[in-house]
């Protein structure tokens, strides 16, 4: 699954959005038929994966923590608590719930962004503010594509 590029669009008064027609594309192609809404780790955007993605990234974790470890359990504990699991109505839209508005900072304006296995849903404003400037973004794909293997 490889979803790609990045759309412009708006939530309506209800907090609605489409899905890209494009992503849902791919999103049919790859056999999923709902979706897993997160807040990101690390950026003030929202996270979609398909549920098949959400499963294995959710194994992934399971695998490297303990469940007899207190921490790794509070970590396993809020990364899978803090979801909202969608499904697309028959026009291709998706609510998202108003406290994920809020943790984007999403007004109406969105940006869906593709990030090869999930989809980011950005504040149109917030996109453009942590957007790298050319030379910083080339600067640093010529560092990450130089780095020596060990």
């Amino acid at each position: 699954m490889r979803f790609l590029g990045n759309i412009e669009a708006k939530t309506d008064a209800k907090g609605r959005a489409f899905l890209p027609a494009t992503f849902r594309k791919v999103l049919q192609a790859g056999g999923d038929e709902r979706l897993v809404l997160r807040k990101d780790v690390f950026q003030p955007c929202l996270v979609l994966y398909p549920e098949s993605v959400w499963n294995e990234q959710m194994d992934a974790l399971r695998s490297r923590l303990n469940r007899w470890n207190k921490q790794h359990q509070q970590v396993f504990r809020q990364f899978v608590s803090e979801v909202e699991l969608l499904t697309l109505d028959g026009n291709g839209r998706f609510l998202i719930p108003k406290r994920y508005l809020r943790m984007a900072d999403i007004i109406q304006d969105i940006k869906f962004v593709g990030m090869g296995d999930t989809i980011e849903i950005w504040s149109n404003k917030k996109a453009e503010e942590l957007q790298m400037k050319p030379e910083e973004f080339g600067e640093a794909l010529e560092e990450l594509m130089t780095i020596e293997e060990k």
